[in-house]
């Protein structure tokens, strides 16, 4: 039987996000935001959720504490890449080469449980996987690189779409695509295994509709907009 597992990428600093500790930390609602991230991945039938760490993380016990099913793992790299990767090779221990990895942002934690059932639901099947994006609703230009930038063309945003996460992906591809060299510089695991796809070695990632309220909070005035869709799901007057 296929098995899935969780990983949670929450090695970084959040440096743009204007936040003077790891973002995945700071409080969102009154909770921080990774602890409201790991209670959507909670209703995904999972083996484990790995949450990969910094080496030096002192923050994770006593924000987050313990949870069922939830492991840690201090491996974070220099990249986000480079963390997914170092937590993929340990899961290859236990994992069988069909399993899945489902690879989440700890600084998405607006996912709905729709979104993440029609994710799981629509590729139970496939051979190598996909993630969940939307298709672009607004006019976008591509500038022209000078510093004071102005348009060189705008783009046919018909066959765009918006890459979110979670990203599912069969784990013997997954840790193929990001072993690969320059694997360290892909900013998504769907970019990893698309560079695989390329040589011929997989079927490309598969598109799947997600939710816009599932946003990556990146900016200060991301918090805001967060802690809005979060009180809204609930249900809670604000």
């Amino acid at each position: 039987m296929t098995r899935l597992y969780v990983v949670v990428p929450a090695a970084g600093g959040g440096t743009r996000s204007g936040s003077d500790r790891p973002k995945q930390y700071r409080l969102i609602a009154g909770r921080p935001m990774l602890a409201h991230t790991l209670d959507r991945l909670a209703a995904i039938d999972a083996q484990a959720t790995i949450v990969a760490l910094a080496p030096g993380d002192r923050d994770y016990e006593h924000a987050i504490g313990a949870r069922p099913g939830v492991e840690t793992l201090r491996c974070g790299g220099a990249t986000r890449a480079r963390t997914v990767a170092a937590a993929v090779g340990a899961l290859r221990a236990r994992a069988r080469p069909d399993d899945w990895v489902l690879v989440h942002d700890a600084a998405r934690p607006c996912v709905p449980a729709d979104a993440l059932a029609r994710l799981v639901d629509t590729l139970k099947d496939d051979p190598v996987g996909g993630l969940l994006a939307i298709p672009v609703a607004d006019t976008i230009k591509r500038a022209d690189g000078d510093t004071a930038a102005r348009v060189a063309r705008t783009e046919d945003r018909r066959a765009l779409w918006q890459a979110q996460t979670p990203q599912m992906f069969r784990c013997a591809i997954l840790a193929e695509a990001l072993a690969a060299p320059g694997a360290e510089d892909a900013t998504d695991e769907a970019q990893a295994v698309e560079a695989l796809a390329a040589r011929g070695r997989c079927a490309m990632p598969r598109l799947v509709e997600g939710s816009r309220a599932n946003f990556k909070v990146t900016y200060p005035d991301d918090w805001a907009i967060a802690e809005a869709i979060l009180v809204a799901q609930r249900g809670e007057p604000r």
